[in-house]
């Protein structure tokens, strides 16, 4: 028996073109699965090629747009396998108390309507027995001062995950999300996002960001017939984060209570 094979397999990976996305995209297609990339860049056409996968040009928080990637992959193939809705954005840092409702709204129209709209279409649309996973973020357990924004909208994929999967239990279609930490990818270098990147060796026990090869490994096993009893989840990978605070995080406290001291 060939574990965790997807041979066969229709998938959409939405924000496919690069990061974990595309990380995501090359794992299925090795495991043999048949790979639509949905992204709202044109660049992402001549990635696609050049994987061996079809390309649809989507904007995650425009719903026509949504519906049309996955009717069209359905149209095409017969069925759906498989949804990863995983297009999402950040925003530069921002106190609450600072709060412009306009960011606000343009984040959450791809991070969290964007989830809707992979749930919405992606319900009518997969098979019985197939997968939907939501990228949400080890935010969902809280972070940094000024990323109030997009804490809030992984919370909401979280929540959005719990309640998909009980909707949809019945045809055995398994929902789950995925929460990572910083991945090594271009969003974790966006300009006003500093204080995650530069703590990250400290504050994570593996004292690293995550590579998105290895986070788009827990997609791999998560999308396979091999966890068929696994729904409703929001899994962590972020070097031991929620665990508690690393050695190297302690050391750097009692170096600063004892420089004070002195």
């Amino acid at each position: 028996m060939n574990h965790f094979s997807l041979k066969g397999k229709i998938a959409i990976v939405t924000g496919g073109g690069s990061g974990l996305g595309l990380c995501t995209v090359k794992r299925f297609l090795e495991a043999g699965a048949v790979v639509t990339m949905a992204d709202i860049s044109e660049k992402a056409a001549e990635i696609a090629k050049t994987e061996g996968c079809d390309f649809i040009r989507t904007d995650v928080s425009d719903e026509a747009s949504v519906e049309n990637l996955i009717k069209s992959v359905h149209s095409k193939y017969g069925k759906l396998d498989i949804l990863v809705n995983n297009a999402g954005i950040i925003m530069p840092e921002q106190l609450l108390s600072d709060a412009v409702l306009e960011d606000y709204k343009k984040l959450f129209a791809v991070n969290v309507y964007g989830v809707v709209n992979g749930l919405k279409y992606g319900s009518k649309y997969i098979s019985d027995g197939g997968v939907i996973l939501n990228t949400a973020s080890n935010s969902a357990n809280g972070d940094y001062a000024g990323y109030g924004a997009y804490i809030a909208s992984k919370c909401a994929v979280v929540g959005l995950t719990k309640a998909a999967a009980v909707e949809l239990a019945h045809r055995n279609v398994r929902v789950n999300c995925i929460c990572p930490n910083t991945i090594d990818t271009p969003m974790a270098y966006a300009e006003g996002c500093e204080t995650e990147l530069a703590v990250m060796k400290v504050t994570a026990p593996l004292a690293r960001m995550c590579k998105p090869e290895e986070a788009a490994a827990l997609y791999h096993f998560l999308a396979s017939d091999d966890c068929r009893y696994i729904t409703g989840e929001d899994i962590y990978i972020d070097g031991g984060l929620k665990a508690g605070p690393s050695t190297q995080l302690i050391d750097c406290i009692l170096k600063g209570l004892g420089e004070e001291e002195q």
